[in-house]
């Protein structure tokens, strides 16, 4: 059995039918009820033993912008209650580089993973492109579109990194394994004039500069993975046009 938390999310959607066409059982774990599924709250824990009982692998794509790392801890001790023999994680590129909240979490969730007694394999992802498309987005709705300098991206799809974490999840526990990123690095700026142009808006940009030690490690491709990861296959240009 395997349990797959978030498995209704944008990667859980497409592992989980994966996994089930390799002829395994999966349990769908979430916030909330799901046919097949079941409900659980990973800040609280509850329910977490029961959840768990026959499983034997896990994969943990659950996550959000707080509370990670509260969340992956309880779900670590509940694996190891239940004898869990394999803890598949995805987690996030630079997750040790960026003094970021989020990446903070996230690096709390990954340490409590490899801390785990129960064997394990991380996957370290950078932003999807559905993330890349959403944050353009967001920044376009302004009247002026801001362009932070120096900020770069690997824009990886979403059906890549399912399939990899297949492969994962059915294999045996490989600790850290190489990043997954997308096939080309592009700036904010392209990452936006993209958009713009797929959306037929047109925007003032307003170039500015990211501060703090956050904008340092940015501006130097401290966020970036440029060697020994591996890379999707799937495009940006790709995502853009099944988009417009």
């Amino acid at each position: 059995m395997i349990l797959v938390t978030g498995g209704t999310g944008t990667i859980g959607k497409l592992v989980v039918p994966q996994l089930r066409a390799a002829g395994r059982e999966v349990r769908v774990l979430s916030r909330h009820a799901q046919a097949g599924g079941v409900a659980v709250d990973l800040m609280k824990g509850d329910g977490l033993d029961e959840a768990l009982e026959g499983v034997d692998v896990v994969l943990h794509l659950a996550g959000g912008p707080k509370g990670d790392d509260i969340g992956t801890r309880n779900l670590v001790a509940a694996a190891e209650r239940a004898g869990v023999g394999h803890l598949v994680h995805i987690s996030v590129t630079a997750v040790d580089q960026l003094p970021l909240g989020y990446f903070k979490s996230k690096l709390g969730a990954e340490q409590a993973v490899r801390a785990s007694s129960v064997p394990w394999t991380v996957l370290r992802v950078a932003q999807l492109h559905d993330f890349a498309w959403n944050t353009v987005r967001a920044m376009a709705k302004l009247p002026v579109l801001p362009m932070p300098g120096g900020i770069r991206f690997q824009p990886v799809a979403a059906e890549d990194v399912a399939q990899r974490l297949v492969e994962l999840t059915l294999g045996a526990p490989q600790g850290l394994v190489p990043d997954l990123v997308g096939p080309q690095v592009y700036s904010l700026p392209e990452l936006a004039h993209d958009y713009l142009r797929a959306t037929g808006k047109h925007r003032v940009s307003l170039p500015i500069r990211v501060p703090g030690k956050a904008g340092k490690v940015y501006r130097a491709g401290g966020n970036l993975t440029l060697t020994g990861a591996d890379h999707g296959t799937h495009t940006w240009p790709d995502f853009v046009a099944a988009q417009a």
